[in-house]
C-alpha cells in the first residue's frame, strides 16, 4: 500500500458566530485509511454538527455546523504520520 502524503493542506478560517465553515485537505491517493479529524486535540466524528466527508476520492473535507465561541482553535487533519493544522 503505498504512503499516502498530504499534497494540499489546510487553510486557516474566519467565520461568523452561527455559521458553518468546512476545511479541505488534498491527498496523494484515494481511498486512504487511517485519517483523522481533531478539533483541539478531539477527535471529530461524522455527527449533526460535524460532517466528514471525500470529495473526489482524494479530497478530505470537515465542515463544521453552526460554530460557536467553544468551537475557536486548531483543526488538525491526519492521515498515517502525516498532519496539516489550521
Amino acid at each position: 500500500e503505498p504512503d499516502v502524503t498530504i499534497v494540499s493542506g489546510l487553510k486557516d478560517a474566519v467565520v461568523s458566530e452561527g455559521d458553518d465553515v468546512t476545511f479541505r485537505c488534498q491527498v496523494s491517493h484515494e481511498n486512504a485509511r487511517d485519517v483523522e479529524w481533531k478539533l483541539q486535540d478531539v477527535a471529530l466524528q461524522n455527527n449533526e454538527m460535524n460532517e466528514i466527508s471525500v470529495e473526489k476520492g482524494k479530497i478530505h473535507c470537515l465542515t463544521l455546523r453552526k460554530v460557536t465561541e467553544q468551537d475557536i482553535g486548531t483543526v488538525t487533519f491526519r492521515v498515517g504520520p502525516h498532519t496539516s493544522t489550521a
